[in-house]
C-alpha cells in the first residue's frame, strides 16, 4: 500500500461496498482481499481492495455464487487478465 494512499476501516469499508462485515471477512479469509493489519479491526483497506470488493459482489450477485465460488473465478479473471497483457506484450515487441 502507498504511504499516502488512502485506506478505509472495516467499519467503512463495508459501508463503500454495500455489504456486511462477515462477507469482507469471508474475502479477506478466502485471499480475495489483502488489508493491512493483523486483526479485522486493525484493518486498513486501501483503494484496490474496494474496486477488487465491487467486483466479488458484482460477481457474486449475476452468478448467484457462494464466496469460495467468487474466489475461483476472481483468480480465473486475473489469469485471464495477465495472459492478455503477456500476449500484447509479445506482439508489441514482435512489431
Amino acid at each position: 500500500m502507498a504511504e499516502h494512499e488512502p485506506t478505509l476501516n472495516l467499519a467503512e469499508f463495508c459501508r463503500a461496498c454495500g455489504q456486511p462485515a462477515e462477507w469482507v471477512i469471508a474475502l479477506v479469509e478466502e485471499g480475495v482481499l489483502d488489508p493491512q493489519g493483523d486483526r479485522p479491526i486493525h484493518w486498513r483497506f486501501a483503494t484496490v481492495n474496494l474496486r477488487r470488493a465491487l467486483r466479488a459482489s458484482r460477481i457474486q450477485q449475476d452468478l448467484d455464487l457462494n464466496v469460495p465460488g467468487v474466489a475461483v473465478v476472481l483468480d480465473l479473471l486475473d489469469e485471464i487478465e495477465r495472459l492478455q497483457r503477456r500476449l500484447e506484450y509479445r506482439y508489441s515487441v514482435s512489431l
